[in-house]
């Protein structure tokens, strides 16, 4: 029998509530952007060289919007699957309880994603935290997938194909700025 995932009632408490649900990945969203707010009229960025696809710059802020939104909205349904598991072992318990801490997982590696790119302006590790944050996501879709029945799929889906385009993004910048 595997054994049980520890994670603190606060975070399990978090998305009980929708508004909270949504409102701590959106506030983690700004508060991981805003400091590198105005780098990407930098000369740094600027002289990047991009791969094919790179979205207009009022993009990524709208569907990054969309996406927290989503996201947080997945976790308090999720959680309240978790919450109709009325014995604590259960596997469906167990297993809703392993996706909520990839949850924390993606939202952690996605709050330090900016500050490595924009910040600190690491191509090569913000390309690890993005393909971590992707394995994460679609790790923690498939586990709410079978818990919940299907009923978060619709809302991590794009999540995860917009991860799966942020990592192209951020591979073929690695790639084509190497030197």
């Amino acid at each position: 029998m595997p054994s049980e995932i520890w994670l603190p009632n606060l975070l399990l408490s978090i998305p009980r509530n929708p508004v909270t649900a949504v409102g701590v990945p959106m506030c983690l969203g700004l508060f991981s952007g805003w400091p590198s707010h105005g780098t990407l009229d930098s000369l740094w960025y600027k002289s990047l060289r991009h791969p094919p696809g790179r979205p207009g710059r009022f993009l990524p802020p709208l569907l990054w919007t969309v996406m927290y939104t989503c996201v947080g909205y997945a976790s308090h349904l999720a959680v309240k699957h978790f919450d109709r598991e009325a014995l604590e072992g259960t596997p469906k318990r167990r297993a809703l309880k392993r996706g909520l801490a990839l949850y924390y997982a993606q939202l952690g590696l996605n709050f330090i994603y900016t500050p490595i790119f924009l910040g600190a302006q690491q191509l090569g590790w913000s390309l690890v935290d993005s393909s971590l944050m992707t394995l994460t996501s679609f790790t923690m879709s498939s586990i709410f997938h079978k818990a919940t029945g299907g009923s978060t799929t619709y809302l991590l889906g794009p999540y995860c194909v917009w991860l799966v385009y942020a990592t192209y993004m951020n591979g073929g910048l690695w790639w084509l700025n190497r030197e």
